[in-house]
């Protein structure tokens, strides 16, 4: 009889990849040794599947700032669970075709919405200034938006010992590749949580006798 492996609370699923024969790939969560620790898997059996798995979990090390164990889990280097950042790093890593160049996002980004660049600063601590190249209100008002849209993204928090446009990690510690991430969706973080909630829910890891 084959023996049942605990790999974790599903947190994330790509129902089907279109880089790799329409498999399905999922996010798993894990609490080892007092950190947490994240599994990317798949139970299809077409050759080639592991190697899929693992070009997504070394693309969730560079765009999330993560490390690999030697048995293949990723954890964040503070142990935090991170989790909804987690979320997204795996999301936008199964966007990257096998043969693409991976590179970590930097801390600044133009707003299609103002025209303005926002740059976030890794100031100490885990806390992140957000500022752009505008002046006056309107320019204020939009870094405030896109720092709150960074903290529920990252579920960080708003720094209150600092200006407004300020967030941190409650780790305490620095995640500059992952706010680079995150500063891309931060600009329209509405649209991307109700797209999440719209597909929350509709795909499902088949067992290994319903895929092949």
């Amino acid at each position: 009889m084959a023996s049942v492996v605990n790999i974790g609370r599903r947190i994330e699923l790509v129902p089907i990849d279109p880089h790799f024969k329409d498999i399905t790939i999922a996010l798993y969560q894990q609490e080892f040794e007092s950190r947490a620790v994240f599994r990317v898997h798949t139970y299809s059996r077409f050759e080639g599947a592991d190697k899929r798995i693992q070009e997504v979990a070394h693309a969730m090390q560079i765009l999330g700032g993560m490390l690999q164990s030697s048995d293949g889990l990723l954890y964040f280097p503070c142990g935090d669970r991170h989790e909804a950042a987690c979320r997204r790093v795996f999301l936008e890593a199964c966007k990257i075709a096998p043969d693409a160049s991976v590179q970590p996002r930097p801390l600044n980004t133009l707003d299609k919405k103002s025209k303005l660049t926002i740059t976030v600063d890794s100031v100490e601590n885990g806390i992140y200034n957000v500022r752009s190249n505008g002046e006056g209100r309107s320019a204020e008002r939009r870094v405030t938006a896109i720092a709150g849209g960074l903290a529920k993204l990252g579920e960080m928090n708003i720094a209150k010992d600092n200006a407004s446009n300020a967030v941190a990690f409650p780790c305490g510690q620095s995640h500059d590749a992952l706010v680079g991430l995150l500063l891309v969706r931060a600009p329209n973080v509405r649209v991307i949580l109700r797209e999440e909630e719209a597909v929350a829910g509709r795909g499902v890891l088949s067992a290994p006798s319903q895929q092949t």
